[in-house]
């Protein structure tokens, strides 16, 4: 016992800590199965690189800051029409991220455009990249404070380091020549270097006029079409055909 703990203290000062809580198991297993030396410690590297995989993932999960959990799988393809099932899983391949594609999902609110790209941020944080997902809002926001607040920056600093970026409900309001200013610096920073996941129930045409200033915005389109993949949402909303009420089988009209 001794000389387990022995062991256990030297996985510790090695930083391999979850090896160490798992050592009596992975001995024990080792003496019931009779394994030879190299078995043994092949298991014992094999748990300590799951462990550290796993850790990664939440860290990435966390800093990516979703504001719920999506996985594609809880999809429901056949509400959405304007995607065909090859499409859906060429997107869940994630080819287009090392290509740096941006995708766009336009569409009114409720059918599913926040719902996909969180689905396929979460497939891109378990294949290992780094995602950052914000709103519209509190980007301006976040843009706006940078230069005063070390949370802005900290949180402008991490989105630069994606790989993919998705920022929802974008042009959801006109911008001021200081924010499309701004905008257009994340962007052309972002481009070339990440994928950009684009919501938004505005069409790109629309985004001219809230942007304001006809160059800046021909500047931020041309980066962000540049090479991308348009996707419209076009039925009807998911929500309110799957909405919940308190009437039973009566409507509030009875």
């Amino acid at each position: 016992m001794k000389q387990i703990k022995y062991l256990q203290d030297s996985l510790i000062s090695l930083r391999l800590v979850e090896t160490s809580k798992k050592l009596p198991s992975l001995l024990e297993e080792a003496e019931k199965k009779q394994l030879s030396y190299i078995a043994l410690l092949n298991n014992v590297v094999e748990y300590e690189r799951k462990m550290r995989d796993e850790k990664n993932m939440e860290k990435r999960l966390k800093l990516a800051a979703f504001p719920c959990i999506a996985p594609l799988e809880q999809f429901n393809l056949e509400e959405q029409e304007s995607l065909s099932l090859k499409q859906f899983n060429q997107l869940k391949e994630l080819a287009w991220i090392e290509q740096l594609f941006n995708l766009i999902l336009l569409g009114p609110p409720g059918v599913g455009k926040t719902h996909m790209a969180v689905g396929l941020g979460l497939e891109a944080i378990k294949r290992g990249y780094r995602v950052s997902f914000i709103t519209m809002g509190d980007l301006v926001h976040t843009l706006k404070t940078m230069d005063i607040t070390r949370k802005s920056q900290t949180r402008i600093k991490r989105i630069r380091e994606s790989q993919l970026v998705i920022i929802d409900d974008l042009m959801y309001a006109a911008m001021d020549p200081r924010e499309a200013n701004l905008f257009f610096q994340l962007v052309n920073d972002l481009y070339n270097n990440s994928s950009i996941i684009l919501t938004s129930n505005r069409s790109p045409k629309e985004w001219t006029e809230l942007l304001g200033d006809v160059g800046v915005a021909t500047a931020i389109l041309d980066r962000l079409i540049h090479r991308a993949e348009v996707v419209h949402f076009n039925d009807s909303s998911y929500r309110m055909k799957h909405r919940e009420t308190i009437f039973k089988d009566e409507s509030v009209q009875n």
